[in-house]
This record gives C-alpha cells, structure tokens and sequence, in this order.
C-alpha cells in the first residue's frame, strides 16, 4: 500500500518515511502544503498522513480542498496542538484520525494500521483469481491448499496485480504504486521481483497467472 506523508519537518519525514519503509509500505514525501495538496489529488495513494502546520497552505486547507474535490483517501492529522477545539475542527473537516506530537513511532503504526483496515475492509473482501486467493486485511495468500510466505514488498505487488486482473501493468504504473514517486523505473528491480513473485505463485501451478507483455509490463490473468 502506498502512504502519503505530508511534513515540513524533513527530520521527522525522513524517520517516518524510513519506518513505513521498513514496514513495506510505498511511501512519498511532500514538505508542504501546496505540493502535498497536488500529490494528495492524484488518488493513488491509500493513507495520507499530514501535518497541520505546513508553509504554503496548511494542513487543515489541505484536507479541505481534497473533501472539497471529493479525495475520500484516509488522513491521519499529526500536530503539536492538542486541544478538545483542535481535535474537534480537524474532525470536522474530515480527517479520519488525529495524532499529537512528538508521538511513539508504534502508536503511528497502529493507527497506520487501522485506517488501511478500515479502509480495505470498505473497498474489497478477499480477492481471488483461479485458485490464487489473497486476503488483504490478514494478509494471508494462499493458492489452492498452499499458503504462500511473502516479503512485504513481494505482497504489495501482487495486491497491486490482484487489484488490476487482466490490466496490463507496465513498470512505470508499477513503480508508481508498489514503490514511489522517485523509483527509477528504468532498473530491473521490478522484473526480479515479479521473477521473485512468479516462483512463489507460479511454480508447479497451472494455470500459470503472471504473463509478460513484451516491451510493454505484466499482466495477472489465467489462461
């Protein structure tokens, strides 16, 4: 899943830029209000975290413009400011959670945690191609009577696939949604995970799921 942070702090977004990292997500970084605002409204993004106080435009104009241009994508409000009034306006304005400054990395995992529940609990149950089911709530794959071990970033792209069955997906698209805005799309590291992916899904299987569209991406289908 891909997480937007949006924190002029370049201290503190780097330390959670890093922490979601290591936690597989995809995550990309904003260090104000205008720019966050911009990459808020592209829609790929299944969790934004955002600063109140941003240069530019704020974070509660932030949010406001995106309810306003109907961006329903989760926000996690974090701020120094920790009063009933503030929590109350934020709330109001359509955040989903509010986090105060300086907080436990844990305490913003967990709640990193339960808006993406929430959130892929409301959009899909389990989804299923073949005998190739993937539960994005557990996180649990399972082909046929086989449960498959993924890495985090392995999972990331085949809940990407599995979102998009029968979508040609190239590398750019890939790299957009299961990495982030400054992966170079032009290096192999999305064709050895895909070869990773494969081996586990794929191998003593049939029908055969992950297909290569020359010079294009790849495909999730079953033939």
């Amino acid at each position: 899943m891909r997480i937007l942070v949006v924190e002029d702090e370049k201290k503190v977004a780097n330390f959670v830029k890093k922490g979601l990292e290591e936690e597989g997500y995809a995550v990309d970084v904003a260090f104000d209000g205008e720019m966050g605002l911009h990459m808020a409204l592209d829609g790929v993004h299944d969790l934004v975290l955002l600063d109140i106080h941003l240069p530019r435009r704020n974070g509660l104009q932030v949010l406001q413009e995106m309810r306003r241009q109907r961006v329903t994508t989760p926000v996690l409000l974090l701020t120094v400011r920790a009063t009933i009034e503030d929590k109350v306006l934020g709330l109001d304005s359509g955040a989903d959670d509010y986090l105060t400054k300086p907080f436990a990395f844990q305490e913003l995992l967990a709640r990193t945690r339960a808006l993406l529940r929430r959130q892929s609990e409301n959009k899909e149950a389990l989804l299923r191609i073949a005998d190739l089911t993937v539960d994005p709530v557990q996180r649990v794959v399972q082909r046929g009577d086989r449960q498959i071990e993924l890495t985090a970033k392995e999972f990331g792209l085949l809940h990407y696939f599995m979102r998009n069955p029968g979508r040609v997906l190239t590398r750019t698209m890939i790299a957009e949604h299961v990495w982030d805005y400054d992966f170079d799309s032009m290096t192999n590291v999305i064709d050895v995970y895909v070869n990773y992916l494969r081996k586990k899904i794929d191998a003593g299987a049939r029908p055969k799921l992950i297909h290569t569209v020359r010079g294009v991406g790849y495909v999730l289908k079953a033939e």
